[in-house]
Formats: structure tokens, sequence, C-alpha cells
């Protein structure tokens, strides 16, 4: 139900940069866009009016503790992406995700401890608990389970039924209605010893459920699908929905007032028990709001796709962003560079252009002049710079990416990257073995003999003579003649490479798919391979010296060694978004790009 939605724009945010100063004092990777992070955020919980808890992919919790004005991420302790969150007052909640996974904290998110329970292949999407003891969880096949001890112990309940079951509300110790696939709906009168199949009169999936009471609920699903009972469900009617798209929750304050979410920012408002529904954009049509609570009839925050937060403080007639996001949903950034620990830039799909003087602090978007896509960046000190994509696009800075103007590249091959060696000396490499060099800083570039046809996607320099590029088929050529000649080395793969580094004249390392990565010791006259411990494809490398790299790519993984590449060690990179970029500085401080528009950095050397 995730769908790719419409570009969302940063005007409609407001904001003309991202501002992380926040984050610069965190461990490990962190978020700099989107900001407070960027993962799907799938549940809310309001505690009050200044205290909200959310949860979502890769294991991510949030909680605000003054009105969203800044996110603190907490340790969750997991990568399974988490679906739905209760808390019963300010310290004590549980969120439940993938794979049977229930956590539970009781000193409010301080510390959040796995429970056991034995159904770890199925997936947990709804959870409520009516005090610190008592708590149900429903999940996929139909599953149930209840604990009456604070999660010590879970006890399976048969609901008769194998449709997945999406959400759950309790009302008390004793009753409580599930909601789930192909118009499921479940009621128990006795803490869950039997449940009963309700008629919805519908065969939509149903996303969410919220009772206020004993009789009175509202269920909402796909196609718009808005749900009413007041019998406590021996009856359920349609009520009149202004949204014909899929709704993924809903929240009922009491029986009047209400709050449902869905597609393309869509939140409706009730004050009337559902008998008109008001429709509300929250950012414009962006991107997909999945979870909605209310503190109070003003005070409500809904959360949902790439880390969307908004809060609204007069019942939902108008809402606040509390996330940011430089572009969209279609924008991905594919390359990152620094020319020292300060000055930087990302470049992306449709021409996009990022820099940053402050370390990623703040990210600001610059005119590039091109919608081509943008595949590689190198930057030789704080000012001077180059850009390169496709159609034989090459762009130059001379101001830190203030400004981009264009140079002459002779032909309209794609270019997959660029390495630049001082202000003058340069490369490109890109499809059809493609290799031009200039030494005139950009103003003249010069065809150069590759020795292969297959398309060249990562480039590095020792010197101004010795290189190394490397592409498909695990083709790697090099150079010491300062691109003279470019014989062909032998790889002993023919695996895609995709990233190549030197850490000094002799140490060189490159990545590719399934996990490749290669070593030369020798300047990249001969290779070995080296155990990654993954099969994920990997994008690009980073290696500050002989010893010390990182390599990233595909679900977010992100591999780091300090011995030359005999170990590799994965490092929680907080997302499964592929990243196709990374730059060390120095053995601590680097960035990370990828996948809608992500950018993380470390000042730990990720750990």
């Amino acid at each position: 139900m995730l769908n790719v939605l419409w570009r969302a724009l940063l005007l409609s945010f407001g904001i003309a940069s991202v501002a992380t100063s926040t984050s610069l004092a965190q461990s490990g990777w962190f978020w700099q866009n989107p900001f407070p992070q960027g993962n799907d955020l799938f549940a809310a919980a309001a505690l009050d009016s200044n205290t909200v808890v959310a949860v979502g992919r890769v294991g991510t919790i949030l909680r605000t503790n003054d009105g969203g004005a800044t996110w603190a991420p907490q340790a969750s302790g997991t990568t399974r992406d988490l679906y739905a969150v209760s808390f019963v007052d300010a310290n004590i909640g549980t969120a439940v995700g993938d794979r049977g996974t229930i956590l539970r904290t009781v000193d409010g998110g301080v510390s959040w401890v796995r429970q056991p329970i034995s159904d770890e292949l199925n997936k947990l999407y709804g959870v409520c608990f009516v005090d610190p003891n008592t708590g149900t969880v429903v999940g996929a096949l139909g599953n149930i389970w209840r604990t009456e001890d604070g999660g010590n112990t879970w006890t399976f309940q048969s609901s008769g039924t194998r449709n997945n079951l999406l959400g759950v509300s309790l009302v008390g110790a004793n009753t409580g209605t599930a909601v789930g696939r192909s118009g499921t709906i479940l009621r128990t009168f006795t803490g869950g010893s039997f449940w009963v199949p309700q008629s919805s009169g519908t065969t939509e999936d149903l996303s969410g459920v919220s009772f206020v009471d004993t009789l009175t609920g509202t269920a909402v699903g796909d196609s718009g699908t808005i749900l009413r009972s007041t019998d406590g469900g021996t009856t359920w009617s349609t009520q009149h929905s202004p949204f014909t798209d899929d709704l993924f929750g809903v929240f009922l304050l009491d029986a009047n007032t209400g709050a449902a979410v869905g597609d393309h920012g869509t939140v409706l408002i009730t004050s009337d028990g559902g008998e008109n529904w008001r429709f509300h954009l929250v950012v414009g049509e962006s991107y997909e709001i999945l979870g909605v609570s209310f503190s109070d009839a003003n005070t409500g925050t809904v959360v949902g796709q790439r880390g969307t937060i908004a809060r609204t403080e007069d019942g939902g007639d108008s809402w606040t962003p509390q996330s940011r996001d430089i572009g969209g949903p279609r924008s991905s950034f594919l390359a990152v560079a620094f020319g020292d620990a300060n000055t930087g830039a990302a470049v992306g799909i449709e021409g996009t252009i990022l820099i940053t003087g402050d370390g990623g602090a703040t990210w600001r978007p610059r005119p590039s002049g091109t919608t081509e896509i943008l595949y590689g960046v190198s930057f030789v000190d704080a000012s001077v710079g180059t850009a390169v994509g496709y159609h034989g696009v090459i762009l130059r800075t001379t101001d830190g990416g203030s400004s981009w103007t264009f140079q002459p590249s002779g032909i309209s091959t794609n270019y997959h990257a660029v390495s630049l060696y001082n202000d003058n000396i340069g490369t490109v490499v890109g499809d059809f073995g493609v290799i031009k060099r200039t030494e005139d800083g950009g103003d003249t570039w010069t065809l150069q003999p590759s020795g292969t046809l297959s398309a060249l996607y990562g480039v590095s320099f020792a010197s101004s003579t010795v290189g190394v590029t490397v592409g498909d088929q695990g083709a790697i050529v090099r150079t010491e003649d300062g691109g003279a000649t470019w014989p062909l080395q032998p790889s002993g793969t023919t695996n895609n490479l995709r990233g190549v580094s030197f850490g000094d004249a002799n140490s060189v390392t490159a990545v590719g798919w399934q996990g490749t990565i290669l070593r030369s010791d020798d300047g990249g006259l001969t290779w070995r391979t080296q155990p990654s411990g993954t099969n994920h494809n990997l994008y690009a490398v980073s290696f500050v010296d002989s010893i010390t790299g990182t390599a990233v790519g595909e679900g977010g993984i992100i591999l780091r060694t300090d011995d030359g590449g005999f170990s590799w060690t994965p490092q929680a990179s907080t997302t499964n978004l592929d990243l196709y970029g990374v730059y060390f500085v120095d053995a601590n401080v680097g960035s990370a790009v990828g996948n809608l528009e992500t950018i993380l950095r470390t000042t730990t050397g990720g750990q």
C-alpha cells in the first residue's frame, strides 16, 4: 500500500535548508536529510500535549517531550520494522513489528527490552494496552496474543480467521475489536477467550480501528472506507468519505471527535461522530500519512512515509511540519564529496546539487543548470570541484559549489565518475569504456584509450600519473603515465564493479555487486578478493589511508575496515534504503548518501 507518490516541494515546508546541528554530537551514523530521520513512521502515541512516541522502519523509535520542537531517537535494539505502539502512561509502553517483535519500556524509552513470543515468523501489526499489565497484539494469519502480566508471558488466542489482522482497540480488560484484510472485524467481550466475527459489509482491507467505549467505534481502510458502530459492533454503517484513496489509521478522542489518515498527505477530521469528515492536506500532496494520535481536541500528531511528522494545535484545521526534507520521493543522491571537513556537495537525480559549508549541519540546494542525472562529484579543496552525469554533462565550481558552469566534454556519453587530482588535472569515466582527462582545469577534455568497452563506474588517482578505473564485468584498467595508456588488469571476477579508492600510493580497493571487495597493494597491478560477509551489492568505497575504509551499498549496508580489509565489520546505518555514495575526510568524519535523498553523517567513524 506504500505507493510512490508525488514530489514534495521544498517550498511546502517553508524552508531553504535542512538544519541538523543538534545531531552533530551523536555517535554512529545519524540523519542529516530528511530530518530528524527518513525512515517510514507507521504509528504514533500522544501521551500528553508535549509527549509523543513514534515508531517505524528499521527499528526506529522517536520521542519528543516538547511538543515536537525536537525529536530524539531511542535505541530500540532491533533493526526490524515496528508497525504499532501503545503507551499507558509517560513511562510504560509497548511496540510491535516484524517477525514477532515485541518491545517493552518502563522508563519512557530510555531502554527497550525484547519480550518473548513463540511467533517469530509472522508480522505483528497492532497493539493495545489498557493498563500496565493487560494488552493484546494482532498480526499476520489472524494471530492474536494476550498478556496479563505486562508482557512477561504472552498467550495465543484463537481468532477463527487466517486473514491478516492490521489493527486492534481495547476498551477495558475484556472488550476489544480487531480488524484486517477483506473487511475482517472480530469482537471479544471475554478478554479474548472468544473472538466473534462481525459483518462489516465490505471486502476492503481494514487497516485501523478505534473505540472510545464499549459501544462506539470507527474502522477505516482501503478506498476511503469508513465504518461506524454505536452498538458494540453488532452493526456497522458506512460513513460518507470525501476521500476515495486508502486510509491507514484512525483515532477517536471521544464519541464525536476523531481523525483518519491516508494517501497523499490526507487527514480527515470529524467533530460530529463521522456525520461529516473534513478533508485536510498535511504537507501538500506528498507522502502517505500512516499514523495519528491526539492528546486533546486541539493537539495531535500525524506520522508517515519518509519520516513525515506534523502537528496540529487547532483540531486539525492546520498542520505544522516537524520533519524536513529537501526534495521528495523521486529524488536520490548518487555521489558525495568533500573538499575539507566542512565543505562538500551531494549530487543526484534531475541535476540535483546540495552543498554544505558546515559539515552537513545545513545542506542548501544550488542550481546546476541541468536536469540530467548527476552520477559523480569530486573536490580538490574547499573551492574547486567537478560534477559529471548523463549525456556528457561536466560541471565546474570554483566557489565551493555556490555556482556551477558547464564545461565542453566533446561527446554525449554518460559519465559515471570523476576524480580531480588538483585544480588542473582530472579524469572522468563513463559508458563504453570512455575515459577523458583534463590538464587545464576542464577547459579541454582529451579522450584516452581505455582498453575496454565496458561501462566504467569508479575512478581514483593516487598521483597525477597513477590511477585506476573499474566497471562492468569486473573490468579494471590502470594507468601509470597519466592516461597515455590504460592497460586492462586481471580482476579475478566478472561481477560488476562500482567503486574504487586509493588509500595511499600502493593500496587501492574496489567494490561491486554481490558483496565483491577486491584489494591491491601494488598500485592496482594485482588484485585479491577480500571477504565482505555480505551478498548485497556494494556501490561505493572511501579510504583515508592504507588500512581505514568504508563501503556502502544495497539495503543501507555500511561496512568498515580498520585493518586494510582483512576484516570488514557491518555498521548500523539506521536505514534500509540503498546507499550509493560515501566519502570520508579522515578516519572519523564521513558522509553517505543514497535513495530518496538520504544523507547520513558520522563523526565517530561510524561506531
